[in-house]
This record gives structure tokens, sequence and C-alpha cells, in this order.
């Protein structure tokens, strides 16, 4: 109906939305805004190329917009609903990751856009983790858990019938629209008052502190928000000027001249005071430990040929030098992570070439003025400087990444080992979905520009014969 406002639009709004509630929860998380802020236009005021290429392309705006979030969710149920929650905000499920493998018990996946017009409008991004209860090796504990789950909606009322007015009418109104944003800002809202009693929580926690952080409160709270920077390595080391202790190490790739895929860092998770139940209702004052503040930033797409490049020398790097989180060994581990990354290209046109990385193609002024000169070869266009190429930013997200941020803020005594193996289809089962493939989204794109370039040739051609 003409009336239904854009996904793009509710998005964009709850983003927004979003990113109040939590500054107001976690005002070192404005300090971290406003840092960003000043590293990017520091960044652009010195490299005016950049501005202009991000200009070109209308990426230059989601820059300040960008950012996700990160939720941890404790049964089927919740996932399969904000599978339908996230729709409503044209947002899908792409890719899966196994945290398992790091000792971590969720496994997940990332709700965003998928076409190119949403991403540039609104990039937001949910890493979403559904707990993996089957993890708890204490049989009357998994029970427990589960039993505490089973007692809790983290959804009102309110948002699951407009949830089910979009699947029926095709969107929501303005008005309809508003109301949605207020009541889905309930699902991530911080609740202070645990539901369990401190000894039940002790017990939650000392299975595992994630275990603790989705089962003992009445919704999952949203545990982190996470700006975009175009240099990690100045935020980083600008941190503590601003009262912001950083982790040690910067997850993902080495530093480059041409980054790849995603470089997280993180603040320490906060120590904040709760309230237990107590034996006769009454409230026991404690404390918890799981919301922190992420930056990130991000680089060009790898293809799947890039991408097993990229795995391999990454643990090439963590056999050489396991990260530690108290940061003792940092300068050894960046070391020999920026030592055995030399195989991979810093170059966007190597990166092209040999087939590593997604790009965006266009026609450049050179080539509009050449239709003689024009052929259906995309190689040869390039070669010529008839066809220009930028790189398609990598939406998603990496799962040993991950795991380093999340074991750098709930502790050190994380065990690194497996926990158990992939359970995709328990997954997908709950998500009620399949997950979608991020590398043929990433292809989509890239040939979407490849055609978008030879129609123009097709017509060029035309127009001189």
């Amino acid at each position: 109906m003409a009336n239904h406002l854009s996904s793009h639009e509710i998005r964009g709004r709850f983003c927004r939305a979003m990113s109040e509630m939590y500054r107001l929860e976690v005002p070192l998380y404005g300090n971290l805004m406003e840092l960003v802020r000043d590293v990017n236009d520091s960044v652009l005021a010195r490299d005016p190329d950049l501005k202009t290429r991000l200009k070109a392309l209308g990426n230059l705006e989601r820059i300040s917009e960008e950012r996700h979030g990160a939720i941890r969710l404790g049964k089927p149920g919740e996932l399969a609903t904000i599978r339908q929650l996230f729709a409503v905000m044209g947002m899908e499920p792409v890719g899966y990751y196994d945290l398992s493998v790091a000792g971590i018990p969720v496994h997940s996946t990332a709700f965003r856009p998928t076409d190119g017009e949403a991403l540039k409008q609104s990039p937001f991004r949910v890493f979403t983790s559904l707990l993996r209860i089957d993890l708890i090796e204490d049989e009357a504990l998994r029970a427990e858990a589960e039993a505490i789950l089973a007692r809790r909606d983290i959804f009102t009322p309110g948002v699951r019938a407009l949830i089910d007015k979009h699947e029926d009418e095709g969107g929501l109104n303005e008005t309809d629209a508003e109301a949605f944003i207020i009541e889905a800002l309930e699902t991530f809202r911080w609740h202070s008052d645990a539901t369990v009693s401190e000894a039940t929580y002790k017990k939650l926690h000392d299975a595992h502190r994630l275990i603790a952080d989705v089962v003992s409160f009445k919704g999952p709270h949203i545990n982190h928000l996470t700006p975009r920077t175009l240099d990690i390595d100045e935020v980083q080391s600008m941190m503590p000027e601003r009262g912001i202790t950083p982790k040690a190490v910067i997850e993902g790739p080495p530093p480059r001249a041409c980054p790849i895929l995603l470089r997280q860092t993180s603040f320490k998770a906060l120590e904040e005071q709760i309230a237990f139940l107590g034996k006769n209702g009454e409230r026991v004052t404690g404390h918890h430990t799981a919301r922190f503040g992420e930056i990130e930033q991000r680089g060009v797409a790898l293809t799947p040929k890039g991408r097993k490049l990229y795995d391999e020398l990454l643990d090439k790097a963590r056999g050489l030098a396991q990260p530690k989180a108290d940061g003792s060994n940092a300068a050894d581990y960046m070391a020999a992570l920026s030592e055995v990354f030399a195989p991979l290209p810093d170059d966007y046109e190597a990166l092209r070439a040999e087939g590593f990385a997604y790009f965006h193609y266009f026609l450049t002024e050179e080539g509009k003025a050449a239709p003689d000169g024009l052929s259906n070869d995309i190689d040869m266009l390039v070669a010529r400087g008839y066809v220009g190429f930028d790189p398609l930013v990598y939406e998603d997200f990496l799962p040993v990444s991950a795991a380093g941020i999340f074991q750098s803020n709930l502790g050190d005594n994380l065990a690194s080992d497996s926990l158990a193996g992939s359970n995709r289809a328990v997954f997908e089962e709950a998500l009620g979905v399949a997950v979608r493939d991020e590398f043929s989204l990433y292809q989509s794109l890239q040939d979407a520009s490849i055609d978008a370039v030879m129609a123009r040739v097709a017509s060029a051609r035309a127009r001189a014969s």
C-alpha cells in the first residue's frame, strides 16, 4: 500500500532510537561515538581521494550511521520471532557462525539488509546468537535453565501484534511504524532486576559466564553497539585519552593499506549493579558483567578463494602466537600476523586480478567518451581505463574475531577448546528459514555492477552505429 513506510526508513529510525537508548544506558558509549567521529573526520580530511570515492558510490553518509548490535537469545522460539521482527525492517539472516569451536556455547547469524540500495540507506546489522543449552553438561542445571527460559517472553504483546499486522498487510504505516519501534526497543532494553536467585546465577555463571547472561534476565538486552571507523589503529591508540580502556589486541587481519574483511576492538565489559531474587521475594544486590563497547573497521569482501587464503594465514599466525587476553604477548602476535599475511596482496588491483576480492564496477569518464573502444571484456575495459572499480564493503562477521571479543570481555578463564561440533541444521530449524549465503550476495552485487556497465556499453554502441 502507498501509505506503508519503507523497511529502510523503519530500520534507520530503529537504529537511531536504539543508539540513543544505549547511550543513556552506557554513557561510555557516547564517548566512544565521539572518538570515532573525530577519527573519521580526520581520516577524510587527510585523504580527499577516499572521501571522493565514498561519495561517488553513495557510501559517505552511511559511515556515520553505520553500526551493528549484538544480542544473545535463550530458546528457539525467541530466534523465530526475532527473525519476524527484523523482517519488518528489511533485515535477513546471513551466514552461520559456530562459536562453540572457541569454547563459547552459542551459534549465531547476522540479520542485515542484503541489496545494495538498502545497504546505502541504512546498513544496520545485528549479530544474533542462540544459546546452545545442550552444551550445559550438568543435566539438573540444564533442566533448570530450560525452565527459567520457558517462563519468559522477551517480546511485548504490542510488538507481536504489529509483526502480525506487517505480515498480513505487507507493511506498516507511519503510526504503526513508530509504535513498532517503541515496542521493539523493549526487547533490547537493559533490565537490572535478575529473574533468578544469586545462588542460581552463580551455578549458571560457573558453567559459563555467557550462560548466566542469557538465562538470568527478563530479556536479551543489547550487549553492545558498534560504530564504524576508518582507522581502527588510531582509535585504539586514542581510547585511553578519552577515558576508555581498550582490549589488548585488535581482532582480525593486520593493518593494511587496502583493508580486508573486518577488524574489531572494544573496551572491557562493565561491572553493573543488579538485583537478584531473594528467598521471600525481596531483592538482593549483586553485580553482573556483560555489556561492552566495540569498534569496527570494514574492508573489502573476499571471495571464497580469498577467504580460504585468509583463514589459512590466520590459523598459521595464531599457531605462532596465540593472543592472550592480558595483552602480555600483543606485540609478538601482531608481528606474527603481519609477517604471515604477506602472501595476501595489499593492492586492490592485485586482489581483483587474482580473484581474491569482490568489487563494484563503473564506467569512467574516459569510458563514457570512447564508445568505439568499448568491448564486452571487463578486464580489458579496466586495463584501458574505461571502467573503474571500488571495493565492495564486507558486511558480515568473522567467527574467530567474534570469539576473541567475547573472550576478552567475559574473562580469561574461558576454554579455547571446542565444546561441540557445528549444528547448523538445528539452528536453521529454530530460525524457520535457511540463512543466506554471504558469498552469493557479494557475487550478485558485483555481477549487477558489471551488468550495468555492459548495458551502458551496449547503449553507447547503439548510439554510435
